[in-house]
C-alpha cells in the first residue's frame, strides 16, 4: 500500500522521480512517454465510444444502452488512470535498474472491451429495441 501511495504521490509531482536510481537512456524514457500516450488516446477512443452508443442509439432499450455506454466510459476512465500509473511504475522500475512491471491491466481491458462488443453484435444482430 505504502508503494501505491508513493506511486501516486510522483503522478501530481513527476519531477521527483530523478531522486531515484540513474537517469536512463532517454530513448527509453520516451518510448515509455510514446506508451503512456497510446494508453490515452486509448482511453479517449473507449470514452468516445461511450458517448456514442448513448447518443446514437436512441432505439435500443435505456438499460441496455446505460449499461454499454457506461461500461466503455468507465474502460475509458480506468485506462486513463492506468496510464499514468504505469508511466510512473516504469520510469521507476528503469532508473533503478529493475525489470519493468506486469500488469493483467491489459487483460483485463480486453475482456471488458470483448465483452462490450459482443454484446453490440447481438444488438444488431437482434436489432432489440426500447418498447
Amino acid at each position: 500500500m505504502n508503494e501505491f501511495v508513493q506511486s501516486l504521490r510522483l503522478w501530481f509531482a513527476p519531477q521527483r522521480i530523478r531522486e531515484e536510481g540513474d537517469t536512463p537512456d532517454y530513448r527509453f524514457s520516451l518510448a515509455n512517454e510514446r506508451t503512456f500516450l497510446a494508453w490515452i488516446r486509448t482511453a479517449l477512443a473507449l470514452i468516445g465510444g461511450g458517448f456514442a452508443v448513448d447518443q446514437f442509439l436512441p432505439g435500443l432499450s435505456w438499460g441496455i444502452r446505460t449499461g454499454l455506454a457506461l461500461a466503455l466510459l468507465a474502460a475509458g476512465v480506468l485506462c486513463a488512470l492506468r496510464a499514468v500509473n504505469h508511466w510512473v511504475r516504469c520510469e521507476l522500475a528503469m532508473r533503478r535498474g529493475e525489470d519493468l512491471p506486469v500488469s493483467r491491466f491489459p487483460t483485463l481491458l480486453s475482456l471488458a472491451v470483448a465483452v462490450v462488443a459482443v454484446a453490440m453484435v447481438v444488438v444488431v444482430l437482434f436489432g432489440w429495441e426500447g418498447r
